[in-house]
């Protein structure tokens, strides 16, 4: 027996008189309106109404009954009510879980206006390197991966980013810009050692020409496991290094840095914002994601933009 429901139609058959009346209101067939009365009848021990041909009225143990009902009806609408208000307000504190490079160039670059615009919104900020991050602990977390992921989660795709190669101006106008991937050989180039696999060639292909695939080896003169220290050591005119646009975008608009070999790519990544269910996003996590899409889109447009004229 659902004895919420049952407790409902209770209610609903007392303030109606009857029966069908009940069904009526309530969009119920009678015979299911009267079952669940004889099941919460049964389950009580004891008769709730007293039926004749004319007229249901209460028993007083229906009265009794029905006094202490209305104000558990009453609690649970107002606990209902509380709830939604968390999941649809504009208020709160918003748990967000990321890795350290998107928390340093995309997350911290926006929350001064996304404040602006949403102060009632407390943004609290985990940043680890986990391998598996626990998604269920945290409102949002955030993942860059390769384009191609595609794991068993309740995740949204923020954007997705060509990796390209970048240098300052200063290291161009000191060694010249590559003309051909190969000339890559010859030049300075500043590689991102990732943990899970050994350093190998440089995979690059054009934008437009994926299929057309070439390996360049290059001796880098520096080796880091870390994106910030790379991309540090290349504003300071250390080298070539390749880097995702979603990242360096905000360094190639102001003309910090420049794009080499447009239109070249080292691979594609995207980034994706994962939650713990599809069911009962709160608004603050909506408005939150709804605005990093805008940023970041921007910025790449920017870039792309800004590359064109390079």
């Amino acid at each position: 027996m659902d004895r919420l429901l049952s407790m409902q139609v209770f209610e609903r058959v007392a303030d109606e008189s009857g029966f069908a009346a009940a069904a009526r209101a309530m969009d119920m067939s009678p015979p299911v309106v009267t079952r669940l009365i004889a099941e919460l009848e049964a389950y009580l021990g004891t008769r709730l109404f007293q039926r004749t041909t004319r007229r249901v009225s209460l028993t007083e143990a229906g009265e009794s009954y029905l006094a202490r009902v209305r104000q558990i009806l009453q609690d649970i609408d107002e606990a209902d009510a509380l709830a939604s208000e968390h999941t649809n307000i504009l208020a709160g504190r918003l748990r967000v879980h990321t890795q350290p490079v998107l928390a340093t160039y995309v997350i911290a670059p926006l929350l001064s206006e996304f404040r602006q615009r949403h102060p009632g919104i407390v943004v609290d900020i985990e940043v680890e390197a986990y391998r598996d991050p626990p998604i269920e602990d945290f409102d949002i977390t955030l993942l860059g991966t390769d384009a191609s992921f595609n794991a068993d989660i309740v995740a949204r795709k923020i954007v997705e980013s060509e990796v390209i190669l970048v240098a300052s101006p200063a290291y161009v106008k000191r060694s010249g810009l590559p003309k051909t991937p190969e000339d890559l050989a010859q030049h300075e180039c500043l590689r991102l050692r990732r943990a899970d696999s050994p350093l190998r060639a440089w995979r690059m292909w054009c934008g437009h020409s994926p299929d057309h695939v070439v390996e360049i080896n290059v001796d880098p003169v520096l080796i880091a496991n870390h994106t910030d220290t790379l991309l540090r050591a290349a504003l300071d005119g250390a080298g070539i290094t390749s880097i995702s646009l979603d990242i360096v975008a905000p360094f190639l608009t102001r003309g910090d840095v420049v794009r080499v070999l447009n239109p070249w790519i080292t691979g594609r990544l995207a980034m994706y914002a994962a939650m713990p269910s599809r069911k009962f996003i709160p608004q603050r996590s909506r408005v939150f994601l709804d605005y990093l899409v805008e940023h970041t889109r921007e910025q790449n447009n920017a870039a792309l933009k800004a590359c064109a004229v390079c």
